[in-house]
């Protein structure tokens, strides 16, 4: 019983002894790592219109989409909301004023703690607000930039913001597909985006590719909670309106390109182009709003050999 009760006050004595050499090495003011909070999958795209008649034909109309809610400042229209599922939605701005104006107003994704991924980007030296200010609809979020330049918002859904509150509302049959599942942006700087999105964030490449096989075009590189992933737009050098337009784009995973393409056509929309199977060996069909912005329907997965790389999961 004794000896036991001096191999107790000894591990217990060793074990205050690593705590205070652990404190007394411990620079002052040292604090303990922020932990990143998940990031769970693509929670909307900010596109620019000049004419929100003709993209409520195209999104509501053509694509299915409802619009359960807009969002005015002093009662001017700031954007207007086409939703895709509960945590997905295509906001749409009404500010495109000028013809070379990027149509892209911003990329958003979805994270269970908006101030605690605020602190961990902050603490990892990209600049962040001070603090988070209340969102105009309800949720919590802020903005950064990537090393692109392209606003990129983190979002927090919270209980009874307008999203929230239609949870499991407007979801009509009518829509030609129930997710997004990527979004896409010009990337000029592939190893600093990598830092950002990858290292930092902790963004995955799953895929690789090129309009041949000795080039790379586009990485695919996936959220590290989900499986939506955001796709570098390489090797795009001086876009007129058009082309960035092709460039920053979304898609939207469908079980049939083929059955969406009847459907979308049915309902008015002319093409020039037809569905056809990409280089990542999956089917896919292109479509375009009034202003270029590109709406790609993809089926999630291949059904012939990809190119340049496989296609990790």
């Amino acid at each position: 019983m004794h000896g036991m009760k001096n191999r107790f006050s000894f591990a217990l004595a060793l074990s205050l002894l690593i705590a205070l050499i652990s404190g007394l090495t411990r620079p002052a003011g040292a604090q303990s790592p922020v932990k990143r909070p998940p990031i769970v999958g693509v929670a909307h795209i900010g596109i620019r219109t000049d004419n929100l008649e003709l993209a409520r034909k195209f999104y509501g109309g053509v694509l299915g989409y409802q619009e359960p809610f807009s969002y005015s400042e002093d009662g001017k229209l700031i954007c207007t909301y086409f939703k895709v599922n509960d945590h997905q939605y295509i906001e749409v701005f009404p500010e495109l004023t000028e013809p070379k104006m990027d149509r892209l107003s911003h990329i958003s994704f979805e994270t269970t703690d908006a101030e605690q991924l605020r602190a961990y980007l902050g603490s990892k030296g990209v600049k962040v607000p001070d603090q988070l200010d209340p969102m105009g609809d309800g949720n919590r979020g802020f903005e950064v930039h990537d090393p692109d330049g392209h606003v990129v918002e983190f979002f927090e859904y919270r209980p009874g913001s307008l999203h929230s509150r239609q949870f499991g509302k407007y979801l009509p049959a009518t829509r030609v597909s129930q997710r997004i599942i990527h979004v896409g942006v010009v990337v000029q700087d592939r190893a600093a985006a990598d830092h950002f999105y990858k290292d930092i964030l902790g963004f995955k490449q799953t895929w690789y590719g090129g309009m041949t096989d000795k080039q790379t075009d586009w990485v695919d590189m996936r959220v590290p909670e989900g499986t939506d992933w955001l796709e570098y737009m390489l090797n795009v050098k001086d876009p007129d309106p058009q082309e960035l337009g092709v460039m920053h784009h979304m898609a939207l995973g469908v079980p049939s390109v083929k059955a969406g393409y009847q459907t979308t056509t049915a309902r008015g929309y002319k093409s020039e182009e037809k569905p056809q199977i990409g280089r990542d060996g999956k089917w896919q069909f292109n479509m375009y709003d009034p202003n270029f912005t590109r709406v790609e329907l993809m089926e999630p997965e291949p059904v012939e050999k990809p190119c340049c790389s496989p296609i990790l999961k």
